[in-house]
């Protein structure tokens, strides 16, 4: 087709009459998407978006001693921006995000209601971490922090909600050691105001050294208070209340390692118990092995004894290693294996996260005998 312009995309075709070169509609179309579309694609280019990470931003509102010996201290934490914080329920904890990079975990004990505050309380221990000298001697009332969570390893699962049937075919007993009331302090005033039967035993050194007392004086004689000084260290009989033959008891416990162990041990093969628990302390190792570990950018190596975490012996000649729950379920203690055969504990790492050699050294050991972790 000689003797003609071929009409291409960049030219405007004239009008359908004829009357004008260029259609007048199509040209004054064509002038706007010249000048929109620039400015179109800058705002619809694509950006990266926010990954969220649980993390929420408090402020600490309110810090009062809840122990006589004043080495508990309770943190009342509200939103930084003012939103409501996260709902949560009885049992719940939160992972505390400190100003030096320590994270550790604290038990929610307020009211799961309220969602304009959070309440954490803290004791002071010497022969910790750090974490808690720091929370008594450097943060104050209007400090703010990050905190993640909440999150649930100790529901409160009261009996005849879930299955429908009669709650009073079972009776709550709630066992609390030490600081171990505060997961057990929102429960309690659940199954207050659900009307339920309960009771409770609160165990502890001295008066002066368990928190609280003042804030469950309300609940009468629903709850035993006993401290070893005055009354001698509980069996387990003790702890586990009467028994009347005929309404099994839903028990929740809470407290140190000894005396969790021993309701265990104690109740072992009962068909008349159901026990929950939570430990604070690292779980004890068992049926392990004695293995090698070396670092494999300074070239230190150690020994992991039989009955010691991972962890621990990383700790002895890399004591800056990050570490929180020592339970298996922050992830805050995860290291990449170099080399060797991982023996996987924990119940948070995915088969793709395993595969690829990542470990968390709080639970988990090694399947040979040596293994090298990246640090």
């Amino acid at each position: 087709m000689t003797g003609t312009e071929p009409i291409g995309l960049r030219v405007t075709p004239p009008s359908l009459r004829g009357r004008f070169r260029r259609d007048p509609l199509l040209w004054t179309a064509t002038g706007v998407a010249k000048l929109w579309w620039p400015g179109w694609g800058a705002l619809s280019r694509l950006r990266t978006r926010h990954v969220e990470d649980g993390i929420v931003g408090v402020r600490i509102a309110a810090r009062e001693p809840v122990a006589v010996d004043e080495d508990v201290v309770a943190l009342t934490l509200a939103s930084a921006n003012g939103d409501p914080l996260p709902r949560w329920y009885a049992g719940s904890h939160v992972d505390v995000l400190l100003p030096s990079g320590r994270i550790r975990q604290y038990s929610l004990c307020g009211d799961p209601a309220d969602q304009s505050v959070y309440r954490i309380a803290v004791r002071r221990i010497l022969s910790g971490g750090g974490g808690s000298i720091e929370i008594h001697d450097d943060l104050r009332v209007g400090d703010l922090l990050p905190i993640r969570g909440p999150r649930n390893a100790f529901p409160l699962v009261l009996p005849g909600v879930a299955d429908g049937r009669d709650p009073s075919a079972k009776q709550l007993r709630f066992v609390a050691g030490g600081i171990g009331i505060t997961p057990i302090l929102p429960m309690l005033s659940h199954a207050e105001r659900l009307g339920y039967d309960w009771s409770a035993i609160y165990t502890g050194r001295s008066r002066a050294s368990i928190p609280f007392l003042r804030e469950l004086e309300g609940y009468g004689d629903r709850i035993t208070v006993r401290t070893d000084d005055e009354d001698g260290l509980p069996d387990a009989d003790g702890l586990v209340g009467p028994l009347d033959g005929e309404r099994p008891i839903v028990l929740y416990c809470c407290g140190p390692i000894p005396m969790i162990d021993l309701l265990r041990a104690h109740l072992d093969g009962r068909g008349d118990v159901e026990l929950h628990y939570e430990r604070f302390s690292p779980p004890p190792v068992v049926g392990g092995s004695e293995f090698a570990v070396s670092l494999a950018r300074s070239g230190v190596s150690t020994t992991v004894g039989a009955d010691e975490s991972l962890l621990a012996a990383l700790r002895r000649v890399y004591p800056g290693v990050p570490y929180s729950c020592q339970q298996g379920f922050c992830g805050t203690c995860r290291l990449h294996v170099v080399d060797g055969e991982p023996e996987h504990r924990d119940t948070l790492l995915s088969d793709a996260e395993r595969a690829d050699g990542d470990i968390l050294t709080c639970v988990s050991r090694c399947a040979g005998t040596h293994l090298t972790v990246d640090l």
